[in-house]
């Protein structure tokens, strides 16, 4: 079990963040789900959290049966990982924050605004899936490791000098610090004190290769100390102190105070990707264990010890979330099919020469 965070209140927390990032991991719940100490979420926090844990876990699993039904293309799994996802996203306003996700944040996703059948067309690579409804300001899912970095950076300078005092969070995995887009992205949000929050789900492996082979800091949130931004390690199964440590961040970020490094510590119970064989190179006794740390039913444990949560309640979240899932299955079954030219058409917001003749060759105009 992580060492708890202890801290007293939130100037202390703020000021102690880089300097104890080292030793020290933010946690609110055991294992099994019970408080350490008092939480500092409302009831009706804890029970919104829970639902969109419990959502996020439903899309996840329904989209790996579609796409082993060939309905969806190759889809990467976030189980396991929910929390880390879900606190960060449960901390912004969707039309007034940005999200730049990785490829792994459907929950994040999700719980930030994006419809599901949009969800649904972007992972079936159809073009009507591609972007956001306006009143959601997030961007597309990144497939290159680590570029969002930086220009979730200029996003989030942008805001700052727009006036507004919107902040922007971005993830990236473990193994995605180690490409150099993290650190040039890092330095520029810190040397213009940036509203940026840097997400890192550290669940232990980039595709096949473990972290201890990446990197010689013991963790990655001491980065932080060398731009000189606050580094913070979090249990990144436990909703509770993820959805804490992101919202002290994000007021410090509309305070002016610049970004924060959060390293949320969790694992992939999931392939890599739906083609990927996570046997060939770990270990499924490790897997099990992390499995008992699950983060859904640690929430859901915390709910049942503070008397919110029940059987009867489980079973209509459960059919509220299949009724959801079928109608937005529904919506997205209804897109018409795309067309060839479609896939050049959103690249730039004015086509350039090379791109105006594969769009007019596509159309057969040439």
């Amino acid at each position: 079990m992580h060492s708890q965070f202890r801290i007293t209140n939130k100037a202390h927390m703020a000021r102690g963040w880089a300097k104890l990032s080292n030793v020290d991991t933010v946690q609110y719940l055991d294992d099994q789900g019970k408080p350490l100490r008092e939480i500092p979420l409302s009831n009706e926090e804890l029970l919104k959290g829970y639902r969109a844990l419990r959502r996020a876990r439903y899309f996840d699993e329904r989209a790996v049966l579609l796409q082993r039904q060939g309905r969806l293309g190759v889809y990467p799994p976030f189980r396991g990982q929910e929390a880390a996802q879900v606190g960060v996203a449960l901390c912004l306003k969707a039309d007034h924050d940005w999200l730049l996700p990785s490829y792994r944040e459907s929950a994040a996703a999700l719980t930030f605004g994006m419809p599901i059948h949009k969800l649904i067309l972007s992972w079936r690579a159809d073009p009507a899936g591609w972007g956001a409804p306006p009143d959601v300001n997030m961007v597309q899912f990144y497939i290159p490791i680590a570029t969002q970095i930086p220009q979730a950076a200029g996003v989030a300078h942008a805001q700052r000098l727009l006036g507004k005092d919107a902040v922007a969070a971005v993830f990236i995995g473990d193994g995605g610090t180690s490409e150099g887009d993290f650190h040039e992205g890092l330095n520029f949000a810190s040397v213009f004190e940036a509203p940026l929050l840097v997400v890192v789900q550290n669940n232990g492996w980039a595709i096949s290769v473990p972290t201890h082979k990446q990197m010689k800091v013991k963790r990655i949130a001491q980065r932080a100390q060398g731009y000189g931004i606050p580094g913070v390690v979090v249990d990144g199964n436990d909703l509770v102190a993820v959805w804490s440590v992101a919202k002290e961040a994000v007021e410090r970020a509309r305070r002016g105070e610049g970004p924060t490094l959060i390293e949320a510590l969790t694992y992939r119970i999931a392939p890599h990707t739906t083609s990927d064989d996570p046997s060939r190179y770990r270990s499924e006794e490790a897997t099990r264990e992390w499995e008992k740390r699950d983060p859904i039913l640690r929430m859901r444990n915390c709910l049942v010890h503070l008397g919110l949560w029940g059987e009867e309640a489980e079973a209509q979240l459960t059919e509220a979330l299949e009724r959801e899932f079928e109608a937005e299955l529904a919506l997205a079954d209804q897109a018409r099919e795309p067309k060839p030219w479609e896939i050049v058409e959103q690249v730039y917001a004015e086509m350039q020469r090379d791109q105006k003749a594969a769009w007019s060759y596509l159309r057969g105009e040439a």
